[in-house]
């Protein structure tokens, strides 16, 4: 009982002390995100602010981890839009998000956290470079203040296709407001000042809602002072004033019956997942008190999370590193601070809804631009090529692959050329062999590496095929902690070549087998 009340009392603190003020920052930057992410995710912004709450509220009660913070993330927002495209269905594509997060709270039952660690960095870094290139062209048409729900799946293809390529530029230009690309440009001006001075003085100013806040007032100054410039209502974020009538629920009979639920439901998993231990891992690091997330227990939160937001029309939910960086700068301590967040979410959302209204698309455009930039920024990209090819070439083939096909293809393309690049490397690595004169003979001395497997078989083949008469061949394998039964074998049946060959033979460290002759 003692150490139930200590930790309460210690909650309690913390709550008072850091997480209150925290949870109102992180809330400043969750708001945002989450009307932009299901904005470029193609969903009705309710599906974000759903997801947000989720991540805050139900999420977080799960979860060991003590300052990261859940919600819809920017790194699925193209493959929620290719997904509802493909599934013809907002409905069908809700019963993805679940079966994601029910394939989530397996991985995590049984223990399979680990598995990202095979996946190599420069295939992640690829695909978070892919992810922002397409945030940042989704986010044209807002900027513009493109006013037609179909122009990323019509209009803008058709221009780069060259398909009636005047007709359509004409019909962006008449569908165009001067007044929303004003904003978005003052905005976007605004946040890269405001990065480079005010941020560090004033931490606990989100960007990103200064972001807004310029933006709605800059819409309705237009609208009182400057007519011309002011943007139509189908302009602005609209968030219906009863949202449990608008609330989507899943075609539950659909999952027997359409393979691609699963299919969608598989990206979506594999992406949150990475996403989510990316992340974690990330944010542990900001911890002063150096806690460990366990990766499990974070998949079976976050599962947990996306079954939920699935069932009642929300987005896919993440660890997100924006929402957790912000918490930990803002001096998170507890998950209190991730879970009234949510609850500052559900407050704002069922009782002041009407605030939202104000907000034009075209700064929350502004801020995933930014988002976008930070997932492909060209500092990174470069210190990437300056790895070396063996990095660079998996990270460009990953990212020209995703633009091109989808993500999963593109991922499993770059995972791929990676594995032929270790493949390659691995041939190349088992054994060195160094030549000297000994006499009128040839010392051959031939030095496995520490792991010799069966990819270097054919090569140590070939190698000891060359060796001519009457030389001195030694080979050294007291240093290899594993040799394979491959390997070992070509050994020992070269014995009795070299004894026709009359070459001597010196072998350290490596095992006899049995050979199989042709009988």
């Amino acid at each position: 009982m003692s150490m139930v009340t200590r930790r309460t009392r210690f909650y309690f603190l913390s709550f008072l002390k850091h997480d209150f003020k925290a949870s109102i920052t992180v809330f400043f930057v969750a708001l945002p995100l989450c009307l932009g992410i299901s904005l470029a995710s193609g969903t009705p912004v309710y599906s974000g602010l759903i997801a947000g709450i989720i991540g805050g509220v139900i999420v977080s009660l799960i979860s060991k981890s003590h300052i990261s913070v859940s919600g819809p993330a920017a790194g699925l927002t193209a493959i929620c839009a290719s997904a509802i495209t493909e599934l013809g269905s907002m409905q069908i594509f809700f019963l993805s998000v679940a079966a994601a997060g029910v394939i989530q709270l397996l991985i995590g039952l049984f223990k399979l956290g680990g598995f990202t660690h095979f996946i190599p960095s420069t295939v992640i870094k690829g695909m978070l470079a892919a992810i922002g290139i397409l945030l940042i062209s989704k986010q044209l048409p807002l900027l513009l203040g493109y006013d037609e729900a179909d122009f990323w799946s019509k209009e803008l293809f058709n221009v780069f296709s060259l398909d009636h390529a005047f007709a359509h530029v004409k019909n962006i230009y008449q569908h165009s407001s001067a007044g929303a690309l004003i904003i978005a440009l003052l905005s976007l001006g605004l946040l890269i000042i405001w990065k480079r001075t005010f941020a560090k003085k004033i931490p606990f100013l989100p960007t990103s809602f200064i972001i807004v806040v310029f933006g709605v007032l800059m819409a309705l100054f237009f609208k009182n002072f400057i007519p011309g410039l002011a943007l139509k209502d189908s302009q602005f974020v609209r968030v219906p004033p009863d949202m449990f009538s608008e609330i989507r629920f899943p075609e539950y009979q659909s999952i027997f019956t359409n393979t691609a639920i699963w299919k969608n439901a598989v990206i979506i998993c594999i992406v949150a997942s990475l996403e989510t231990l990316l992340s974690i891992e990330a944010v542990d690091k900001l911890d002063p008190f150096n806690r460990i997330t366990p990766q499990n227990r974070e998949l079976i939160a976050q599962g947990t999370g996306n079954i939920v937001s699935g069932l009642v029309g929300g987005i896919p939910i993440t660890a997100v590193i924006v929402r957790s960086s912000a918490n930990a700068e803002a001096g998170a301590r507890t998950k209190l601070s991730a879970f009234f967040h949510g609850i500052w979410l559900f407050i704002l959302v069922f009782f002041a809804s009407f605030l939202l209204d104000l907000v034009p698309y075209c700064v929350l455009a502004v801020i995933l631009v930014r988002t976008g930039y930070n997932l492909a920024k060209p500092r990174m990209i470069r210190s990437v090529y300056k790895l070396g090819r063996e990095q660079f070439l998996p990270f460009i083939v990953t990212l020209i692959a995703i633009l091109f096909t989808d993500l999963l293809i593109g991922v499993c393309i770059g995972i791929a050329y990676a594995a032929w690049f270790i493949f390659k490397n691995t041939y190349k690595a088992g054994f060195t062999v160094e030549t000297r004169s000994a006499g009128h003979n040839i010392h051959y001395y031939f030095r496995l590496a520490i792991n010799v497997s069966f990819l270097n078989k054919k090569k140590l083949k070939d190698e000891l095929e060359k060796i001519p008469d009457y030389s001195i061949v030694e080979i050294e394998g007291r240093h290899s902690v594993y040799i394979d039964y491959d390997v070992i074998e070509i050994i020992n049946e070269f014995k009795t070549k070299a004894h026709h060959k009359h070459i001597e033979l010196r072998l350290n460290g490596i095992p006899d087998v049995e050979t199989i002759g042709a009988h």
